[in-house]
């Protein structure tokens, strides 16, 4: 757990060239063992053929010598019959009895497998082994059955078994294990060299990799640092790598940020702007009360009370304007998911009509309601198609109507008052923006720009249109559905 801790805590190009290094390390390793016994295998191929060439019939006086031998050293001799004279030759016995032949390079160790296999002797009979001889110098052996030819008093070709006997040959393998060594050091010196090639190989692409990165991280910090939200980094247009994606996306988090930062300062600003008007004008009326209680003159009480009306005036313009203001910036934080529900359309327009009638009780309006259902906040929805309804209201001369159908999830409010010009339709959605030919009347710019924010974080949209005829028509699509959700009974709330 330390060294990985440890491993944990290093720079991420140094973690990246250990692991290209353990990697490559692994692969030579196990292509390095892999060719060392592959290489292995062949030399002991070879040495076992050359033992196997020697598996033959003996001649009968050459068996007889070495039979006569027993228990003692080998004998020199000039005539080697088997054409190499570094290889071993003898007779074991299957009490464990050695019988060298003439010229045998030495003694070889009986093991167990060659008494057996002389105690139950039989043509075809053969082990192949790894074994030292009497010095301890390592050899590979071979046993046979012992078979002897050209018996006397027989025709030369008679073959004799020779019963509870072994025929032993052996070579030594000093060159095939020094192969084995020189290859065993080639093979580590290549590795050493391929692991240490390959840490330095990893540690340039982690460089070079993470160079972008790099870039990224200083552009990040410089934001820390300044809050300078102009930074973007470059980025290739064909380039789709996971760099050029975290890129892509920090350079569109910066955007975000920046315009979130702007639509902020502005909001600031027009609030500020707004909010100079009404609190210069309470502070006027505020002062002529105050300095009519100092100096003890009266106010007369027709003017006293014109001031007093126009200080709750204020008051209220005020406390919507804020209100205004709370509600946009709730819908710029983001809806909450737990405010989240399923909402009867028809229910929130049913509710909003209400209001809308009490507040123009002077106007006709019509509503053809179908249901529907969304998925939304229910208060800021319910503010949203209010807004619409004051906006129809205030602007419908006396007496006119005003129309309200929802259908198939679209909900049209169609006024028959003076309308908007169309140049000023794509500022209507506008944060307070206020036709010049509605200034005059009270409000504070921020209903539609709540109404937009609002049916967009629902998914839907909304939008004004001049009306064939005069007025003007708000249409707001949502999306959804005329049946609620299984889940759901049919008043909205969840079944029990």
């Amino acid at each position: 757990m330390r060294v990985l801790r440890r491993f944990r805590s290093l720079p991420i190009r140094s973690r990246l060239a250990l692991l290209v290094a353990a990697a490559v390390a692994f692969a030579v390793a196990a292509v390095s063992v892999t060719c060392w016994f592959i290489v292995e295998r062949k030399l002991y191929e070879q040495v076992d053929e050359s033992l196997g060439s020697q598996r033959k019939s003996l001649p009968y006086p050459v068996v007889e010598n070495a039979l006569n031998n027993c228990g003692r050293a080998p004998k020199a001799s000039s005539n080697d019959y088997r054409g190499q004279s570094d290889s071993y030759a003898q007779v074991v016995q299957a009490d464990g009895t050695i019988c060298a032949f003439e010229g045998s390079r030495g003694i070889v160790k009986v093991a167990d497998s060659d008494k057996e296999l002389a105690k139950n002797a039989k043509l075809g009979a053969v082990t192949i082994r790894n074994g030292t001889d009497s010095d301890g110098n390592d050899v590979r052996v071979m046993t046979t059955a012992l078979v002897a030819n050209g018996v006397p008093n027989t025709m030369p070709s008679t073959r004799v078994l020779y019963e509870k006997m072994a025929f032993v040959v052996a070579v030594p393998l000093k060159s095939t294990e020094a192969t084995l060594n020189d290859l065993s050091l080639v093979l580590l010196l290549v590795s050493g060299i391929g692991v240490v090639g390959a840490g330095a190989a990893g540690l340039a692409v982690a460089r070079a990799g993470l160079r972008p990165v790099d870039k990224l991280t200083e552009a990040v910090e410089h934001v820390a640092r300044t809050e300078d939200l102009s930074i973007r980094i470059p980025v290739e247009d064909d380039s789709e790598d996971e760099v050029a994606r975290l890129s892509r996306s920090f350079n569109s988090m910066t955007s975000a940020l920046a315009n979130s930062r702007e639509l902020q300062q502005q909001l600031i600003a027009d609030a500020g702007h707004e909010l100079r008007t009404p609190l210069t004008s309470l502070r006027t009326n505020i002062e002529l009360l105050t300095r009519s209680e100092e100096t003890g003159r009266p106010i007369p009480p027709a003017d006293r009370k014109a001031l007093l009306s126009s200080v709750k005036a204020q008051m209220t313009e005020l406390a919507a304007l804020i209100g205004d203001l709370q509600t946009l910036s709730r819908s710029d934080a983001g809806q909450s998911g737990d405010r989240i529900q399923v909402v009867d359309l028809q229910e929130t327009v049913e509710a909003a009509l209400h209001r809308a009638r009490l507040r123009g009780p002077e106007l006709t309006i019509t509503a053809d309601l179908q249901p529907w259902f969304v998925r939304a906040e229910p208060s800021a929805l319910e503010r949203a198609i209010v807004n619409i309804l004051d906006n129809a209201v205030k602007f419908s001369p006396e007496g006119e109507a005003i129309d309200v159908i929802l259908k198939a999830g679209e909900l049209t409010v169609r006024d028959h008052g003076p309308g908007i010009p169309s140049e000023e339709l794509p500022h209507v959605f506008d944060r307070f923006w206020r036709s010049p030919s509605a200034r005059a009347l009270p409000g504070s710019g921020l209903g539609l720009s709540i109404v937009a924010r609002t049916v967009q974080q629902s998914g839907g949209e909304v939008s004004l249109q001049p009306a064939q005829g005069g007025g003007t028509v708000a249409t707001l699509r949502l999306p959804g559905a005329p049946t609620p959700p299984p889940e759901l009974g049919q008043d909205g709330a969840k079944g029990q």
